[in-house]
């Protein structure tokens, strides 16, 4: 998913934010992105306006805006396009051959709710608050040494009735 690696490459600027630019190489390394992958996906962050880049022995990469003022959705739609699909929003109420499209209007509805509802998830959820989250679950693995990779698990949720 070009979002995800395109999120984790944004992560390590922003964790970087201020220090000056990042060469493809070293977020590639830190990230585990392939390199030429990775170099697509800051081409369309630079299109976008969320990183600029600077040439020369001494350049690289750089967030374009603070990681406060950056979200994930902006992330998401640079590289993915609208989570809300044309179709949705835009379909007609009957195509060329007559068929009603009423009768799929529940469902289609039920599509533009989820995907509204990710939007805003994903409108919501700055970079900073993405990298605070990293460091919390970096430092708790370091903390518990016999977990490995695995990302600490949330606390079960008890429903009252």
């Amino acid at each position: 998913m070009r979002s995800d690696y395109g999120a984790h490459a944004v992560i390590e600027l922003a964790r970087r934010y201020g220090q000056g630019p990042v060469q493809c190489a070293e977020i590639a390394a830190s990230q585990k992105i392939p390199e030429a992958y990775l170099d697509q996906l800051l081409s369309g962050l630079r299109r976008a306006g969320i990183i600029h880049s600077v040439r020369g022995p001494h350049g690289g990469h750089e967030l374009a805006r603070d990681p406060r003022q950056l979200t994930l959705g902006d992330i998401v739609t640079a590289l993915e396009g609208p989570v809300v699909p044309h179709e949705f929003v835009h379909s007609p109420s009957s195509d060329a051959e007559g068929t009603d499209w009423w009768a799929a209007c529940a469902v289609r509805n039920a599509w533009l709710e989820a995907a509204e509802a990710s939007q805003h998830v994903l409108d919501r959820t700055t970079i900073q608050d993405l990298l605070h989250q990293q460091v919390s679950i970096r430092a708790h693995r370091a903390e518990q040494p016999g977990q490995g990779m695995q990302p600490p698990q949330p606390a079960l949720l008890t429903t009252e009735n």
